[in-house]
């Protein structure tokens, strides 16, 4: 299966245009939300484009097809307004036996065994790198990168994982 990985729209309409457009370009089957959706969160500065509202209205259709957990800016209330469950901390998904864990990155790190891999966002800059055998993974932030990264998401088609810059640069790849 296909999986668009992303985190950290923070409300941004111009953006998640950007993702829903990449979603529908790369051909995935599942969009995996890792947190941060609808408010930018008070040290963050408002994002291009910032319109919640938008962004429900950008998700809505396909809804069906997103794995989504909450992220540290993520509150009850946008529960009401987000047609796709946002209420959990961690998640799992697994595929083609891979395991991955699903986290905004804010709470302890769950259990997880070797060559399991560790999906998460918040620090908004992407990661790739390999502790204690897990594989951690962040693919930055679609909305407000840091530390001069770009907007970015990851592409999981099998056992590859390529980050991406909105541009359909690939910067990095990880092979599982």
């Amino acid at each position: 299966m296909k999986i668009l990985i992303a985190s950290d729209i923070h409300g941004s309409a111009d953006w998640c245009a950007k993702l829903v457009k990449a979603f529908a370009d790369e051909g995935a089957e599942r969009l995996v939300l890792l947190g941060d959706i609808l408010y930018h969160g008070p040290r963050n500065p408002l994002p291009d484009g910032y319109a919640p509202q938008e962004v429900v209205k950008l998700l809505t259709p396909i809804a069906d097809r997103i794995v989504c957990v909450r992220g540290n800016c993520d509150s009850e209330v946008d529960q009401m307004v987000l047609p796709f469950n946002v209420s959990s901390d961690y998640a799992d998904l697994v595929d083609g036996g891979i395991v991955m864990h699903l986290s905004h990155g804010h709470r302890a790190i769950p259990p997880m065994s070797e060559r399991h891999v560790y999906l998460t966002g918040h620090t908004h800059v992407p990661l790739n790198a390999v502790e204690n055998g897990v594989y951690h993974l962040n693919p930055g932030s679609v909305a407000l990168p840091k530390e001069g990264s770009a907007h970015s998401y990851i592409v999981c088609d099998g056992r590859t994982f390529l980050f991406k810059d909105f541009d359909d640069n690939i910067f990095d790849r990880r092979e599982i």
